[in-house]
């Protein structure tokens, strides 16, 4: 089924459904009338999909058709509030259960909204009557908070609905909490039907071992903070965004507020359009933020974790993903603020400087949800670990440097082959730097007209030589700071003193006619 990007554009909640939301929702009332009062089924679609929207009007036909109440719980007050907006669309009177809510006009109406602490505060209280909710809808269900509140709902069938069904703490799978998954459109299919626009990835490999996995599963704040508020990083993240994203309306993912306050001093003294946003800001602040994002072309949003959930601007025209996490769920969330579309977007950039892309996949990649729900844990361990990936990567220059090697055929040089080759054949591990210089050299000479040109194509290698000397002391297990950096430094006086000693010789090698005076 094909559609309109206008009409797309001009849907409105509550109106017409599409075809594969009406199946969803056959699929879930089949479900419920076939199963016991106390069944607990879960739903997964992608973000963008429009699960509020189906759940919006599961609300509206288990109202029409039972004489039950229905509870609908979120894990935070935003989304309280846009699910409550989204149902009243739909026609259906709802209170929203916060803190401050007055309870004494309980009774008059059938469908609530609540965050799940608070909900709980009332429930310990004995403050709500919940004695006739028939229908329990929980809004990103893999969040592990819910499960807390199940006991109070022993005779209510709970649907819970997630893009990744995944359970955010490994200890509490969530085929542990319910009987079964209804899988949804893929991401794939949403694409080609032009419900979501296509992500073009772009990925930097970035060195994570030194980040340090805490008691939650994912790196820690302060690892990330110490990695991601290097210079060098700090330097990669302005690079990318200025090769993959510069004049696009940016939001940028970092695992720490004092990171995100140093992309945003890196950003600003560049001279482009940004603003922080984080948690820590007040309700007024955040609005006005938001809004100068919303209106500004260009605009640059560098934030924590905030706008994960419950944030929807589909004018955003590209993602960063400056940080890493070993959250599938996080990892779908954080592209998927990008993959809503608009009459004149149909693609989003993403740049990961996390190599969260060889860790999980593309987004949108045909993941088997089933498996993973049913076995969370053999997909989790086949994940590698940051050793392993970085064992595979190779460096690949960037656009506009390899084109200053333009004459060059293969500018790649595999040091761990090298390493291996001359160990192999009793050399000292000493000749892999050496033959790594002459590659370079070789480049350098191959692109230039005389030894100056050349030195200055070498200034232009610092990346690659940093890469290729990280991959050399892994090799030979020795790693310690002083000694890689001592390394890095010994390398390029190296690499100059033999640009200066064999242009000549090497220049006609190359070219068979020695260069000109």
């Amino acid at each position: 089924m094909s559609i309109s990007i206008t009409e797309l554009e001009e849907r409105k909640a509550g109106k017409d459904l599409y075809s594969y939301q009406k199946g969803a929702i056959d699929k879930i009332f089949k479900s419920f009338d076939e199963s016991p009062l106390d069944y607990h089924l879960l739903y997964q679609l992608p973000t963008g999909g429009g699960k509020t929207v189906i759940f919006s009007e599961i609300v509206r036909q288990y109202l029409k058709n039972h004489k039950k109440k229905v509870l609908v719980m979120t894990h935070r007050i935003e989304l309280c509030k846009q699910t409550s907006n989204v149902l009243t669309e739909f026609g259906v009177l709802n209170k929203v259960i916060d803190s401050k809510a007055d309870l004494s006009d309980q009774a008059d109406y059938s469908c609530f909204v609540a965050m799940v602490e608070t909900l709980n505060n009332r429930l310990q209280d004995d403050k709500l009557d919940i004695s006739d909710i028939g229908l329990v809808i929980i809004d990103e269900a893999h969040y592990n908070s819910f499960t807390k509140l199940f006991k109070f709902f022993s005779q209510s069938f709970i649907l819970g609905v997630t893009a990744t069904p995944l359970s955010s703490s490994i200890e509490l799978p969530m085929t542990d909490n319910y009987d079964e998954l209804i899988v949804g459109e893929s991401i794939e299919s949403l694409i080609e039907n032009g419900f979501l626009a296509r992500a073009e990835m772009f990925s930097y490999n970035v060195g994570l071992t030194s980040l340090v996995v805490g008691a939650n599963g994912d790196y820690t704040v302060k690892s990330s903070e110490d990695l991601y508020t290097d210079n060098d990083m700090l330097s990669k993240l302005l690079q990318a965004y200025e090769e993959r994203s510069k004049g696009k309306k940016t939001l940028i993912f970092n695992n720490g507020i004092n990171t995100s306050l140093h992309v945003y001093d890196t950003f600003r003294r560049a001279g482009y359009p940004v603003a922080h946003l984080d948690n820590t800001n007040t309700k007024k602040e955040r609005a006005l933020i938001l809004k100068w994002f919303k209106n500004t072309p260009d605009a640059i949003l560098t934030s924590v974790s905030i706008l994960t959930t419950g944030f929807d601007e589909p004018t955003v025209e590209s993602i960063i993903l400056n940080r890493a996490t070993k959250s599938l769920t996080l990892y779908y969330q954080m592209i998927g603020r990008g993959s809503r579309i608009l009459k004149n977007k149909n693609t989003f950039s993403v740049i990961d400087l996390g190599n969260n892309f060889h860790r999980f996949g593309p987004w949108g990649d045909n993941l088997d949800w089933q498996r993973i729900f049913k076995s969370p844990n053999y997909y989790l361990d086949a994940i590698l670990s940051d050793e392993e990936l970085e064992s595979n990567f190779r460096y690949e220059m960037p656009d506009e440097l390899r084109k200053e090697f333009s004459k060059s055929k293969d500018v790649y040089f595999d040091i761990q082959r090298t390493y291996i080759e001359s160990i192999r054949s009793g050399e000292s591990s000493k000749v892999v730097l050496e033959r790594s210089i002459e590659q370079h050299a070789k480049i350098c000479i191959e692109n230039s007209e005389d030894v100056y040109d050349a030195l200055g194509l070498a200034k232009m290698l610092g990346d690659d030589i940093d890469f290729r000397i990280q991959r050399y002391t892994k090799c030979i297990s020795k790693s310690t700071f002083n000694f890689v950096e001592w390394l890095k430094g010994d390398y390029r006086k190296k690499l100059n003193a033999y640009l200066r000693s064999n242009f000549d010789e090497v220049f006609e090698a190359i070219h068979g006619y020695p260069p000109e005076d």
